[in-house]
């Protein structure tokens, strides 16, 4: 548990997070160690970011070597990496254009105005956006607007106009919203903090029909639930539904800050121009290291394959504690993105969970939230299940 001295710097942190009495200090392989030296199970990977896991050498090696040789500089210049990490980029997630942001937030901020331009080149006079209830893609002015919870926008409005939301798996209500200023509908293909919901096949393509008979742009975010998080490289690409913009962050760098949106040739050639957009830190050197070597390291270690591999596994488990288990209503989700649906207080679970040495984290609807770094094995679904299941009683 957090000792006084590690207590004593909220003094000055703003108390915007509430933070569970944990101090981690390093991590090993699918487990965190905290600073007085017990070990916990790690079932969130830093909300989804840590595909990879804790202490990957190679990956470890690379980022010190390009820390010794080139942290940053500006776009305004050339380097290796960054052209290397957006072919690479681009090869696994369908698109043809990719352009680096620091974080999801900015990629979907990005993915927004790219759309906007996109409706202002073709003179077409639409402005406005089509997005989820209960979706979740960020918390900057633009991302907020897209968000599907009015608690998150009530305190900030007004916001970016001409949001209107639709509920998420039904296409009426997206049509029933659609008209001649809509020049955008943005979706996650798996729903993370809004309870672990995936996108429905005829959904994913009744949207996409929508949008090309009506020239309007279809926005995946992938922030979560991408880089084989679901057992394919991205979710869209298990529908066979290839959107027009995606966004992707978090374990596109295994924990170094960034994010990045992508594009088709189409979009790319008809929106963000030489002074429409930029970034002071998006695409440098070290960063780009880091989508690199994560890409490469997720192909020969062949994670995709993997997760694929063990999703079965876990889901069957989990269905097992489900049945057995008074307090789970319910499991959904999609590879190692998955929900229970819990009577419990999730706070409460979480406190027991703590004690038996597990990470979980929580998401809309009291729903207790899996994701575990890709890499684990049968034996750590065993051992999370015997840990969760202490925690439930």
């Amino acid at each position: 548990m957090v000792n006084e001295k590690i207590r004593g710097a909220e003094g000055h942190l703003l108390h915007i997070y509430n933070r569970f009495p944990v101090a981690l200090d390093h991590g090993e392989g699918v487990y965190l160690y905290d600073t007085e030296g017990k070990q916990y199970l790690d079932f969130a990977a830093g909300i989804g970011v840590n595909g990879l896991g804790y202490h990957n050498a190679e990956l470890n090696d690379a980022l010190k070597a390009q820390l010794d040789k080139l942290c940053h500089i500006s776009n305004l210049y050339y380097h290796e990496n960054c052209g290397a990490a957006a072919d690479a980029l681009a090869a696994a997630s369908g698109m043809d254009k990719v352009f680096f942001t620091n974080s999801g937030a900015e990629a979907i901020e990005g993915a927004l105005k790219t759309a906007r331009k996109y409706a202002w080149t073709k003179k077409s006079g639409r402005y406005e956006f089509i997005a989820m209830n209960h979706s979740f893609h960020g918390r900057t002015v633009g991302a907020v607007s897209v968000t599907g919870h009015s608690e998150y926008r009530e305190p900030f409005e007004p916001l970016f106009p001409g949001v209107h939301f639709a509920e998420y798996n039904d296409l009426d209500s997206v049509k029933a919203l659609v008209s001649e200023k809509t020049c955008g509908i943005i979706l996650e293909p798996l729903q993370g903090e809004g309870g672990i919901h995936p996108a429905a096949q005829e959904f994913m393509e009744g949207i996409r029909k929508l949008c090309d008979e009506q020239d309007i742009l279809m926005i995946c975010d992938e922030v979560q639930c991408g880089m084989g998080r679901t057992g394919t490289m991205f979710a869209w690409q298990g529908y066979g539904v290839r959107p027009d913009i995606m966004t992707m962050a978090k374990a596109i760098g295994n924990g170094i800050p960034v994010g990045a949106f992508a594009m088709t040739e189409r979009v790319a050639e008809q929106s963000l121009k030489p002074g429409d957009h930029g970034t002071t830190y998006g695409g440098n050197p070290l960063a780009c290291m880091a989508v690199r070597k994560v890409l490469e390291i997720f192909e020969k270690e062949q994670i995709v394959e993997h997760v694929k591999k063990i999703e079965p596994y876990l889901t069957a488990r989990l269905d097992e504690l489900t049945e057995k288990t008074d307090c789970i209503l319910e499991r959904r989700g999609k590879g190692l993105m998955q929900g229970l649906v819990l009577t419990k207080p999730f706070a409460e679970v979480n406190r027991r969970a703590l004690e038996e040495g597990l990470l979980v984290i929580s998401a809309e609807g009291n729903v207790l939230r899996l994701l575990p770094p890709l890499i684990i094995e049968e034996k750590h679904v065993d051992e999370m299940i015997e840990k969760l299941e202490r925690a439930l009683c």
